[in-house]
C-alpha cells in the first residue's frame, strides 16, 4: 500500500524522533521472514526496548539526516528491518542476532554505533555489549575490590601486630 504525502511526513518525523534518541542502529535483511517470525520479533523488540520499523530507505535516510546515523546513507539498499537501541546500546544487535538464529533469511546489512557505520560482522560485537543491569554489577564489583583488598590489608596488618603481642598484656591484666 501506496503512502500518500502526510503519512510519508509522519513516519520520517517518528523516524527522525526515535534516531535522535537511539544509542545503536542495525539494518537488516528481512525478506523471507514470515509474518509469525516478525510478530515474534516486534514483541520482544517492545520488550527489550528496541524500535523496529520496516521503512522505505528514502524516507530512513530522509529520518536520519542530521542525526548521528547519517553515515549509513549509502549503504541503505534493498528492502530493510531498521532495529534502533532506544534503551541499551547492544539491544538492538542482541535482537537480530537472537532471530536469525532460527531465521537464515535474516541478515544484518548494516550497523552504526556514535557516529559511524561500522560492518554488519559487528552486529555480533554490538550484541556482545553489557546490559544495564550487567553493566551496573560489574562497575559495583570493580568499586568494592578496592575496599575489599583495603579491609583485608588492614586486617593482615592487625593480625601481624596485634596477634604476638595481645596475648602477653592480657596475662599481665589478668595478674
Amino acid at each position: 500500500m501506496a503512502l500518500n504525502l502526510s503519512q510519508k511526513q509522519e513516519v520520517v518525523a517518528e523516524l527522525a524522533e526515535i534516531a535522535a534518541k537511539a544509542h545503536s542502529l542495525v539494518a537488516a535483511e528481512y525478506a523471507g521472514t514470515t509474518v509469525e517470525q516478525m510478530t515474534a520479533m516486534r514483541k520482544k523488540a517492545r520488550e527489550s526496548g528496541v524500535f523496529l520499523k520496516v521503512v522505505k530507505n528514502t524516507l530512513a535516510a530522509r529520518a536520519m539526516a542530521g542525526t548521528e546515523f547519517e553515515v549509513v546513507k549509502d549503504a541503505l539498499t534493498g528492502p530493510l528491518l531498521y532495529a534502533f537501541s532506544t534503551e541499551e546500546p547492544g539491544a538492538a544487535g542482541r535482537l537480530i542476532k537472537e532471530f536469525a538464529k532460527s531465521n537464515e533469511k535474516l541478515k544484518a546489512k548494516v550497523v552504526s554505533v556514535e557516529g559511524r557505520l561500522l560492518p554488519a560482522t559487528h552486529v555480533e560485537v554490538l550484541a556482545s555489549l553489557p546490559t544495564r543491569e550487567q553493566a551496573l554489577a560489574m562497575l559495583a564489583r570493580v568499586l568494592a575490590e578496592p575496599a575489599s583488598m583495603f579491609a583485608r590489608a588492614v586486617k593482615a596488618v592487625a593480625d601481624k601486630q596485634g596477634g604476638g603481642e595481645a596475648a602477653p598484656a592480657e596475662e599481665a591484666a589478668s595478674a
